[in-house]
């Protein structure tokens, strides 16, 4: 049945490449990925991919660009292979932020990283919870935009106690925490955030009832938790009883584990889209929820020509 179906991977996830083919009782298809001594990276496919359906695991991590020209140089060498479809696998989209003018002279840095995406020969994009959905109309190529949502409420479902509610980290995030917390049947609050520069956030004002209750801030992505901390500073400064935290892509850079451990956060729910540092790893707080048999059944689905829509929401 996947007689030509092959599933490669770069360095920046490659033991989530490892679930994802163990659910697809494949193995992971041999590629050489090496740097000259000035740093160029070089690929070679180890393996025959002419006519093959490829797909290509790589989250967009950091170091960023190192991962992203991974990528592009996979996908190129699979297209020079006379490989029959390659798909661009990328469970954390980098530049995803970057997806609008704020000011005068600045790029839309997820435009080009897109557009580079089909230059390199990608005929089709699997990525997962994008910073913004008008991000999938940046490519020119179909893209399938998966949620953790079904992973992340599996979860809650199991762990949550007591009255919870569900906290939008900022006007943004509203429709994704008010969807989560209608499944949940959980109560919905939102933080007005004011952000005065880059990594630099400062939560304002709470509306709804957070008095006494279990408050989950859900976002799409840890940074350096900044917002994250904050908002749980002013959750618990309104009564909440306790804070958890739920993202998808845990990227925790800079001071972030130093300011997850100093809140008053008990619980941060991430899923494997990036690896954990070595940090984050011993925790106690970080609990890493894996997204293989989402991304594995998503390919299975796409390699025999189903229908990808139920796994969306």
């Amino acid at each position: 049945m996947f007689d030509k179906l092959k599933v490669f991977t770069g360095n920046s996830n490659p033991l989530l490449a490892d679930e994802i083919c163990h659910y697809l009782h494949l193995p992971v298809s041999q590629a050489m990925v090496r740097r000259f001594s000035d740093g160029e990276i070089f690929v070679e496919i180890a393996e025959n991919v002419r006519g093959a359906d490829c797909y290509v695991i790589q989250s967009t991590s950091p170091p960023v660009n190192d991962h992203l020209m991974e990528l592009l140089i996979m996908v190129d060498a699979m297209k020079r292979a006379s490989a029959k479809r390659i798909t661009a696998v990328v469970p954390y989209y980098g530049y995803a932020r970057q997806d609008r003018k704020v000011a005068p002279r600045v790029p839309i840095s997820a435009k080009l990283v897109a557009d580079l995406f089909t230059t390199a020969g990608a005929n089709r994009v699997l990525a997962m919870d994008l910073h913004a959905g008008q991000i999938g109309g940046f490519f020119n190529v179909p893209v399938d935009h998966l949620f953790a949502a079904p992973v992340v409420l599996d979860y809650l479902r199991k762990n949550l106690r007591g009255e919870a509610v569900i906290v939008s980290p900022d006007a943004g995030g509203v429709e994704r925490a008010r969807a989560i917390a209608t499944r949940l049947q959980a109560g919905l609050a939102i933080i007005d955030k004011r952000r005065e520069k880059a990594n630099v956030a400062q939560a304002m004002n709470i509306i709804g009832d957070v008095h006494g209750k279990l408050a989950v801030i859900l976002d799409d992505m840890i940074d350096t938790a900044g917002t994250l901390t904050e908002a749980a500073r002013a959750l618990m400064e309104h009564g909440a009883k306790e804070v958890w935290a739920c993202a998808t892509h845990a990227v925790l850079s800079g001071p972030a584990m130093t300011r997850i451990t100093e809140s008053p956060i008990s619980k941060v729910v991430v899923t494997n889209t990036i690896p954990l540092t070595e940090e984050a790893g011993k925790s106690e707080k970080i609990i890493s929820l894996s997204v293989a048999r989402l991304l594995g059944e998503a390919i299975r689905r796409i390699h025999m020509e189903d229908s990808v829509s139920s796994l969306f929401v």
